[in-house]
Formats: C-alpha cells, sequence, structure tokens
C-alpha cells in the first residue's frame, strides 16, 4: 500500500518560487532547497523530479498564476485604464510585501535560464504571446470606448505594456525602494494618456 504523502503539495511549490526567488536557480543547492521546502530528498524526487524540474514547474506555476490574473483583469468591464492600472499596482503591491516579493523574484532568475533552456524559453514565449494579445485586444476596446487617442500604436503600446511589467521584478531585484516602483508605474501608465 503507497503512503500518502505527508506534505501539501501546492504549499512546496509556493516555497520553492520563494527559494528560488531568493537564490537564484544556479544559487539553489540542493540542500538549501531540501532544508527551506522542509522534505526529504527522496520526497523531492518521487513527487517533483529534479532541482531543474522542481525549478521548471514552480515557474510555470507561478508564470501561469500571474498571467491567468491579468488576462482576466483585462477581460472584464470598465474603463479598460483602470483594469492596466489595477495590473501594475497589484504587482507594485506584491513587490512591496516583503513575503509575496520572494516568490515574485522567481522571474528573475527564470529569465536568466532563457538563453540556456529551451522549454523556460518556450514558456516565456508563449506567455508573452498570450498577454501581449490580451493587452492589446483591451486597448483596441479602449480605443473603441474613446479611453486613448487616435495616433497610438496599440500593438507597440501592449508590446511596452508586457515588458513594462516584468521589467518591475528586475527593478526590485536591484532597488528596494518602495517609491521607485511607484514612479516607473506612473510613468507606464502615463502611456495610456490621451
Amino acid at each position: 500500500m503507497a503512503r500518502n504523502k505527508e506534505f501539501d503539495t501546492n504549499f512546496v511549490l509556493h516555497k520553492a518560487m520563494e527559494v528560488f526567488g531568493h537564490y537564484g536557480y544556479e544559487g539553489t543547492s540542493l540542500q538549501i532547497l531540501l532544508d527551506s521546502l522542509g522534505i526529504a530528498r527522496q520526497s523531492l524526487y518521487d513527487t517533483y523530479g529534479t532541482k531543474r524540474d522542481l525549478f521548471v514547474k514552480a515557474v510555470k506555476h507561478y508564470v501561469n498564476e500571474k498571467s491567468s490574473a491579468v488576462v482576466a483583469y483585462l477581460e472584464g468591464t470598465g474603463p479598460v485604464r483602470q483594469q492596466i492600472e489595477r495590473i501594475f499596482r497589484d504587482i507594485v503591491a506584491a513587490l512591496q510585501d516583503k513575503d509575496r516579493r520572494k516568490e515574485c523574484l522567481i522571474l528573475y532568475s527564470a529569465i536568466d535560464q532563457v538563453p540556456h533552456d529551451p522549454e523556460i524559453a518556450t514558456l516565456f514565449e508563449q506567455d508573452r504571446i498570450r498577454l501581449e494579445k490580451a493587452f492589446h485586444e483591451a486597448l483596441i476596446r479602449a480605443k473603441d470606448q474613446d479611453e486613448l487617442n487616435d495616433q497610438q500604436d496599440l500593438l507597440a503600446l501592449a508590446k511596452y505594456l508586457y515588458h513594462a511589467r516584468y521589467a518591475l521584478t528586475q527593478v526590485a531585484k536591484l532597488s528596494d525602494d518602495a517609491k521607485v516602483l511607484e514612479e516607473i508605474t506612473a510613468v507606464t501608465l502615463s502611456a495610456l494618456d490621451r
């Protein structure tokens, strides 16, 4: 008879995001991972596979969770500017929160792996396509609702918003000054001004 797992796999995945976010992929030794997750080596291998497998699963989980929330905001009703502002305010709030910030920084270490790991590169490319499309469709709706000026290149603006959102994670890795994140967000949102 198989033993039940004595740990919450979802909790472990979130904890792994924090660990990889803090130490980076390369800086996270197997021992740091085991100590931080509070699970045995065999349990890690049986449930998640290798360190790399766990990293990929954690990144996929994080990216899917956050991107699904962005898409849901953008598909909502009401002023598009408010929806986009909420997306940026949420990421700034997460990066300013001591505990949530740890998970967010997994993006920093994941992006470092893109040139070396085709699976991670594909994940980010698919995510880019998904989110740029969602931003673009929302911006078209904003233009139809007379929220934007007629001269704006909506596809370029969608690409800018996608990349600006990810850039906040890079900024948070370089500085823990909340004002810097807020100022960058204000400038980013000004691109939506009429």
